[in-house]
């Protein structure tokens, strides 16, 4: 059975060929590019990918774009920050050689942040639906960022690893969830206007990256992953915050 390879691209010309080079072995690679004027353009070419230039469009509409596009029996939806270990390509080729009686997959994803392979705090194993039979799975269009393809029916988990090299350095990482937290603001206002009195505030933005914090350091042992740990749980749960914060700001301004 053939296999399609859905990625997103821009700007990713530092990364790009080491997720491509685990995949050349896919039956076809689709690229859709939302502005790169870096290398990113000439790299995919190296390896035979079709190549569609679209504006950004939010995570789920541009990923549904690229999905779409597929023309393999199956897809594999992926980012640029992202890479198929040796051990994944091959059971994906011999679950698919065997003929799936499924028609959607999870995948363990491990996250490397500010260096260090998470392993804790819910970051590991960080389950995705990626490899999912064409004409079944999509994404939600109306999600936060960075969503996972959705399937009613019934799935099947794959054992090896998917690698997220997610966030390399601390600014990156506060950069990606200041933009999160705005693409955010849309769906977080259309889920209810409580945080605009001061009590919802307090409990949506306040009490609930606490208890997010609280609940990925302690009790799902985020802590074991050191310093890097208490910075990435620190920080996610501030960004938490921000949505909310964000969200009330765009009420204030109307």
């Amino acid at each position: 059975m053939s296999l399609s390879i859905a990625l997103l691209a821009c700007n990713e010309a530092a990364t790009i060929r080491r997720v491509l080079e685990s995949v050349r072995w896919a039956d076809e690679i689709v690229l859709v590019d939302s502005g790169s004027t870096d290398g990113t353009i000439a790299i995919a070419e190296e390896f035979g990918a079709k190549i569609f230039r679209e504006p950004w469009k939010g995570y789920g509409p541009q990923m549904n774009s690229a999905i779409d596009k597929c023309s393999s029996e199956w897809i594999f939806s992926l980012d640029a920050d992202e890479e198929l270990t040796p051990e994944l390509g091959a059971e994906i080729r011999a679950l698919l050689a065997g003929g799936p009686k499924l028609d959607a997959w999870w995948v363990p994803r491990r996250n490397q942040v500010f260096g260090r392979w998470m392993r804790h705090g819910g970051q590991y194993p960080d389950y995705k639906l990626r490899l999912f039979r064409r004409g079944t799975a999509r994404l939600r269009e109306d999600t936060e960022p960075h969503a996972t393809p959705k399937w009613t029916g019934a799935t099947g988990r794959l054992k090896s690893d998917l690698l997220h090299y997610q966030y390399p350095t601390i600014a990156l990482y506060l950069e990606h969830m200041n933009r999160y937290s705005s693409a955010s603001v849309p769906l977080v206002m259309r889920r209810g206007r409580g945080y605009r009195r001061l009590g919802g505030f307090l409990a949506m933005g306040v009490v609930n990256p606490l208890l997010t914090f609280v609940k990925n350091y302690v009790f799902r042992l985020g802590f074991l992953d050191g310093r890097e740990g208490l910075l990435f749980h620190l920080y996610h749960s501030g960004y938490v915050s921000w949505k909310y914060a964000k969200a009330w700001e765009a009420d204030r301004r109307k």
